[in-house]
């Protein structure tokens, strides 16, 4: 498999977490985001949208992370990582809507702000992101993973940009169970680290 990715991409970082985690061997191909090499017309054959991460699967092509997240899942059989049952899928999606809605509008947003000098509101962003961490910080009591007794793709899709929420000014201090899980998450064998930037505050123990 090829996956086209940024290494500052916490979207990018999901599809290279879980194809790590499957033990699947992959051929990185970063994309310029500086030289907009994402906006090329040759990139944009591959997604019209004009963003990483890309999965090319000898020759089929999945864009968006979470489709990625759902498409390796299926493909591998993976039912631990992603449940048939309806509550357990239904579980699962609840999850992933939320990394594509509030993670993305909260700490994801925070981060472009410092990272890539996105024009959000800072205050607003970051407001966003304590709302959606408080939320997941409630849900995770009593819990070790997010959606299910064992780890998901629903975990692999919130932990990256919760991860790098201190790059956003985003203080983890306050929400131990997000430390804890954090921790989890990162013990799986095949763990990637998602790079690290200098920016930001520093982040929780």
């Amino acid at each position: 498999m090829k996956l086209y990715y940024h290494p500052l991409s916490g979207h990018a970082h999901r599809a290279r977490l879980f194809l790590s985690l499957l033990g699947i061997e992959t051929e990185l191909v970063e994309v310029d985001l500086a030289a907009r090499a994402h906006k090329s017309p040759e990139f944009l054959k591959l997604n019209p949208f004009g963003q990483v991460p890309v999965l090319d699967d000898d020759g089929t092509i999945i864009a968006d992370s979470n489709a990625i997240l759902v498409y390796l899942a299926k493909k591998t059989a993976a039912k631990d990582w992603l449940p048939e049952d309806p509550k357990g899928a239904a579980a699962v999606q609840r999850w992933l809507s939320i990394a594509a809605g509030e993670i993305a509008y909260g700490p994801c947003a925070a981060r472009l702000v410092t990272v890539f000098g996105a024009g959000f509101n800072a205050d607003e962003v970051i407001a966003r992101a304590y709302l959606i961490l408080q939320h997941i910080e409630t849900a995770l009591d009593g819990r070790p993973w997010i959606a299910a007794d064992q780890p998901t793709i629903a975990d692999v899709a919130l932990y990256s940009y919760i991860a790098r929420a201190p790059e956003g000014n985003v203080d983890r201090g306050a929400y131990a169970n997000i430390s804890a899980w954090l921790k989890r998450v990162e013990a799986l064998p095949g763990f990637v680290a998602f790079q690290k930037t200098e920016i930001g505050i520093p982040e929780a123990a």
